[in-house]
């Protein structure tokens, strides 16, 4: 079988179809009892969303053609990977005040497993000198709608693509694409993304991106563990600064809990490619993120361990650059340059490690990528990295 695409968004066309269930042909052996099922949510803040949950026959994820492409929520086996969010979604962008003058009214969309920060910006809100928010949290990319979204089914390889394209526009101002493939195999617990930043202008442009990847019980409980081959570690504020003597290890809900943020530089082998891992007390279940150093040179650890109905999560997010606000990471020169009708491609793959085989296995991993050297680790913010005078406090 030849690779057999279906169309689910087309702007151009005018193609939108809110109900459909795609199967394999029955001659399509690799990709035996694989689906893609397209739907549109209904109710509440959820009302409108557009959900395409793809199927591999033991991972499943949901993708939200609305929200940016983000991934809601995945499940091995049955088992649920993500969070759970005080935010009761996924949430409608037309929902979402994400330029209100705070600039965290992005948090008022906040549930997914992944969300891409980003494009222009990606950190922390960012003011002009009367206080006018100039970039809000994390950016406007999670909030846009796909305007073209494709599934494809190949037998030969037994994959499974959605293939998408969100724009983050402004009449005089910044004209960026984001392209995203996610793929994945027939009976695997991976997937990945490969995403393309386009610079639609015909002057040159800059871009920012961040994979806030997200995960609560039961990957996060008492004891669980991060871990990750580092080569610089410190603490991003005095806050984090508390919590150096167990940066690394998560504790139980704690009603209250103010959020701790860690940055760090990872080390990659000779490819350049390194990961991160997030395992619970047991190591019995994990979550790893594997990716280019080159493209995503910077690796923040967000501690969020508050009580779970508030919200007991953390992120593992690799990214460009750290979620300081914008014109401090412009001036460390940690945005990323487009030249006209320039793009630049960046990976991730997540992998669900469901036994203490696979979990043990992915810690060798890591270990192995250690042994390229020690890691330096400060205990204050350092100059360069962090926001040190007049610092506002970035959210995660």
């Amino acid at each position: 079988m030849a690779v057999k695409t279906w169309t689910i968004i087309d702007k151009a066309t005018r193609t939108q179809i809110e109900e459909l269930v795609i199967q394999p042909a029955d001659g399509a052996k690799s990709l035996r009892g694989c689906s893609v099922a397209q739907r549109t949510l209904h109710g509440g803040l959820s009302e409108g969303v557009s959900s395409l949950r793809v199927n591999n026959g033991r991972l499943s994820f949901d993708l939200l053609p609305t929200r940016g492409l983000g991934i809601w929520k995945a499940w091995v086996d049955g088992q649920e990977i993500g969070w759970h969010s005080p935010v009761s979604g996924p949430v409608h962008p037309q929902f979402v005040p994400f330029q209100e003058p705070s600039g965290l009214g992005w948090l008022e969309g906040f549930d997914e497993l992944l969300v891409r920060c980003g494009i222009e910006s990606n950190g922390a809100p960012d003011f002009d000198e009367k206080g006018r928010v100039t970039y809000p949290l994390h950016g406007r990319i999670a909030n846009r709608p796909a305007h073209h979204v494709e599934v494809q089914l190949d037998d030969a390889t037994g994959e499974i693509k959605v293939v998408g394209e969100v724009d983050e526009t402004r009449f005089l101002f910044q004209k960026l694409r984001l392209r995203t493939t996610v793929t994945t195999r027939a009976g695997s617990t991976d997937l990945s993304i490969r995403d393309e930043i386009i610079n639609l202008s015909d002057v040159p442009a800059e871009a920012q991106i961040l994979y806030h990847v997200n995960f609560g019980v039961p990957v996060l409980d008492a004891g669980a563990r991060f871990m990750a081959p580092v080569e610089i570690m410190m603490p991003r504020d005095k806050r984090a600064a508390e919590g150096m003597s167990s940066w690394d290890s998560y504790a139980a809900e704690e009603p209250g809990y103010s959020e701790q943020v860690y940055f760090l530089k990872l080390r990659g082998d000779s490819h350049d490619q390194s990961m991160a891992l997030l395992r619970n007390a047991h190591g019995t279940l994990g979550v790893s993120l594997h990716f280019n150093v080159k493209q995503l040179p910077c690796f923040s650890l967000w501690k969020n361990t508050s009580a779970l109905a508030d919200g007991y999560v953390t992120g593992l997010e690799p990214g460009t650059n750290y979620p300081n606000p914008r014109s401090y990471e412009k001036s460390q020169d940690r945005v990323v340059k487009l030249a006209p009708k320039a793009s630049c491609a960046f990976d991730l793959r997540m992998s669900v490690h469901a036994d203490a085989k696979s979990v043990a296995a992915a810690e060798a991993e890591v270990q192995k990528l250690q042994a390229g050297g020690p890691a330096k680790i400060h205990d204050q913010p350092q100059a360069g990295w962090c926001k040190l005078k007049d610092q506002e406090e970035a959210k995660p």
